[in-house]
């Protein structure tokens, strides 16, 4: 492979892995965990919920105000939507650097 097509492969791959390094790093900005809502004894208590290694922890809260559960429900949209972004830029990136090897018609 020669010429202009193996130069705008590795254009790709240099703004692939860019954008994986975005995507890393808006993840990282997140607020870890999430909110679990638990009705005791008819009143709303909220607990906070991470991920230690394999094993879940929840850290109680209390009763939090309306403002920190909405900024966890935004947190938890944005995680998934970064998340799925960074599995597909992944997987271009896994492609782009096997079809530069000529492990990959093109």
């Amino acid at each position: 492979m020669k010429g202009p097509i193996k130069g705008v492969l590795k254009e790709e791959l240099g703004n692939s892995l860019r954008m994986k390094r975005q995507y890393e790093s808006v993840l990282k900005k997140l607020p870890k965990g999430s909110l679990a809502l638990r009705k005791i004894g008819g009143h709303d208590y909220y607990y906070l919920v991470q991920r230690y290694g394999k094993k879940v922890k929840y850290v109680y809260r209390g009763k939090v105000a309306r403002k920190e559960i909405e900024r966890y429900a935004e947190a938890k949209k944005l995680r998934a939507k970064y998340r799925n972004l960074l599995s597909q830029v992944k997987k271009q990136i896994k492609f782009l650097k096997g079809t530069l090897r000529g492990k990959e018609a093109i």
